[in-house]
């Protein structure tokens, strides 16, 4: 397994053109080969916000029952958002959530089998379930934080695997 951190990055940008210019990827030539990626992301929220949560009191419904439908629509729509990404199959995405005193820890695993990976696909359905539950209970506590958002692990591909040192 390779273990590296933002530092071990690619130096060559493969979304721009000899001249510069923003262009999609050709991934025509690569093998199918079985994809995974892990995001993760926190939304750190009042004690008494949680507290709703966890009672099921919030007014709008099922905070993390509608995030995690979110989130799904979300993975499998990304290309629809972020502008240079392939439309791809996801053949599995698992949304799991832990609510604690202060907030909603987010996990999201996107697989595929495919020519290019689904790490845009998973941490766009983190983005996105923790907007959802920003949007459900705001009323409530405006002050909620979403925060780090990051890709914690990736397989397949010519680059393998590839995991987040530490707890960073």
């Amino acid at each position: 397994m390779h273990n590296t951190d933002d530092n071990d990055a690619k130096t060559t940008l493969t979304h721009f053109d000899e001249a510069g210019n923003a262009r999609m990827v050709d991934v025509g030539h690569k093998p199918e080969t079985d994809r995974i990626a892990i995001a993760t992301g926190r939304v750190t929220m009042a004690p008494e916000t949680a507290t709703l949560i966890r009672e099921g009191r919030a007014k709008k419904g099922d905070v993390l029952g509608v995030a995690r439908i979110a989130a799904i629509m979300a993975a499998k729509r990304t290309s629809d958002t972020i502008p240079m990404c392939h439309p791809i199959p996801i053949t599995r995405a698992d949304i799991g959530f832990e609510l604690d005193d202060t907030g909603v820890s987010i996990e999201a695993r996107v697989d595929t089998r495919g020519q290019t990976g689904v790490e845009m696909e998973a941490l766009h359905a983190v983005s996105v379930a923790a907007l959802t539950i920003y949007d459900m209970i705001k009323a409530v506590d405006r002050g909620m934080v979403i925060e780090h958002i990051r890709l914690d692990y990736k397989e397949g591909g010519q680059s393998g695997v590839w995991q987040r040192k530490g707890n960073t």
